[in-house]
């Protein structure tokens, strides 16, 4: 792979070398919750594949403090770079690895005890006989949360291969990861037929190998920008991590919030065949949406440096490039989910003609939500690499929060079941209306 640095002019074919290592970690890294769910449902049934749906947001929501750390040291660490600070940014990014291992570990026993709590709090909300998808949840999450800090780290990674201007080596820890997760998911469900706890214990192997091998390669190689080594405790550019990844932190919270408010809407209007088909959506929309932040993913130390270095021409180059194609990678996407929704919903029905066809009826709709979700998902990163951790968080959150959580509610009480799957593509075009205003109103602040 053609080595590209952050200080290059980018073409468009720059572009392509620079973001295709992290959107692979991305897909990858979603394809292989992708095969969970294939496995799953086609080898310990419909109630099985639903208890992982329902525990999943809560997993996302703690696994999400790593993809915060990442993102939020990313654009500190990528901004230093561009004031040619090496030595700083290795420090500050080795703080942010060793906060993360710290975080994790305290995570792995709060995660275990409130499993339980949040899965029976959920299944409260609904009439439906879910016994055995309240106990594959909580066996699921229960084994999944000894994994959190694992799962961490490797969020972290995915940000930082790209700022170390390495990010087809990050694809490549992340296809291994991948790899013994999907190995591990046909021998432990296809063979030994372990369930829910085969699944957990190999999407855990997996994220040891994307997590814990990292730690090697940066601490060994100290060729790269960036290296893994001795560092002080530091509040205050630690702070800054914080405030900058707010917005993925927050983006996380809310996306697992509303999640959660789905799982709750269709328990409430359809019951367990809903949250399943919900899920299909949620594999597929895993997927698609992938491309969209492993582009962001990418994109953000070339801002971030750029930023740093005042090359307010070569910002204003990325800008307008990006924005041409965020736009027609979501035709494409639309498109895709439209001509092959039938397809999608039959791989996870397991001959459930029922569920295929409630699967194939979500997904059409849902599909208008790629038009337009890609340049929210880019603005919001983008102000994250310019520093401006409120910006950003003010797109996360109000394109969650503001918009999806009201339409997911509201939409069902005027369509029935119908208004629950409409809510995403609606509550977008509210969220690209607010990241163009913003696009606008900070263009000459920042001249891009």
């Amino acid at each position: 792979m053609k080595h590209v640095s952050l200080s290059d002019h980018f073409t468009y074919g720059k572009i392509f070398h620079i973001v295709i290592g992290p959107v692979l970690m991305m897909i990858f890294s979603s394809f292989y919750s992708v095969v969970d769910g294939i496995f799953l449902s086609n080898y310990a049934g419909e109630g099985a594949f639903s208890g992982v749906n329902l525990i999943f947001p809560y997993i996302m929501i703690l696994g999400g403090v790593g993809f915060m750390l990442g993102t939020g040291g990313t654009a500190l660490v990528s901004k230093t770079l561009g004031e040619k600070k090496e030595d700083v940014a290795s420090r500050y990014f080795s703080l942010v690895v060793y906060t993360t291992i710290f975080i994790g570990c305290i995570f792995i026993l709060f995660g275990y005890f409130t499993v339980e709590p949040f899965v029976k709090m959920m299944a409260s909300l609904s009439s439906m006989n879910t016994e055995t998808m309240i106990d594959s949840a909580i066996r699921y999450g229960r084994i999944m949360m000894l994994g959190v800090m694992f799962f961490m780290l490797q969020n972290v990674f995915q940000s930082f291969f790209a700022g170390a201007e390495k990010p087809f080596t990050g694809f490549l820890f992340i296809a291994g990861a991948g790899i013994t997760n999907i190995i591990l998911d046909w021998l432990f469900i296809g063979m030994f037929n372990w369930k829910v706890e085969g699944a957990a214990i190999a999407s855990i192997c997996g994220q040891i190998v994307g997590g814990v091998l990292p730690i090697l390669y940066f601490a060994l190689n100290k060729k790269l920008p960036i290296h893994l080594g001795r560092c002080k405790f530091e509040i205050k550019p630690l702070l800054k991590v914080f405030g900058n990844g707010s917005s993925e932190f927050a983006s996380n919270i809310a996306s697992s919030v509303v999640s959660t408010c789905y799982n709750m809407q269709l328990l409430r209007y359809i019951g367990p065949a809903g949250v399943s088909a919900y899920g299909v959506c949620m594999y597929i929309n895993y997927l698609f949406m992938a491309i969209f932040i492993g582009y962001s993913v990418g994109m953000a130390p070339v801002v971030g440096y750029n930023y740093g270095a005042k090359n307010h021409q070569e910002l204003h180059n990325v800008f307008k490039k990006s924005m041409i194609i965020v736009g027609i990678t979501g035709v494409i996407m639309f498109t895709l989910g439209e001509a092959f929704g039938p397809i999608f919903g039959s791989i996870f029905s397991n001959g459930d003609e029922a569920l295929q066809a409630l699967s194939s009826k979500a997904l059409f709709v849902f599909s208008f939500t790629y038009l337009t979700a890609g340049f929210s998902i880019f603005g919001s990163s983008f102000f994250t690499a310019l520093n401006n951790g409120l910006i950003s968080a003010l797109i996360s959150m109000v394109r969650s929060f503001g918009f999806e959580l009201v339409t997911v509610w509201l939409l069902p009480l005027l369509l029935n079941s119908d208004g629950i799957w409409a809510a995403g593509p609606i509550a977008e075009i509210g969220a690209i209306s607010l990241t163009l205003f913003f696009f606008l109103h900070e263009r000459k602040r920042y001249q891009y």
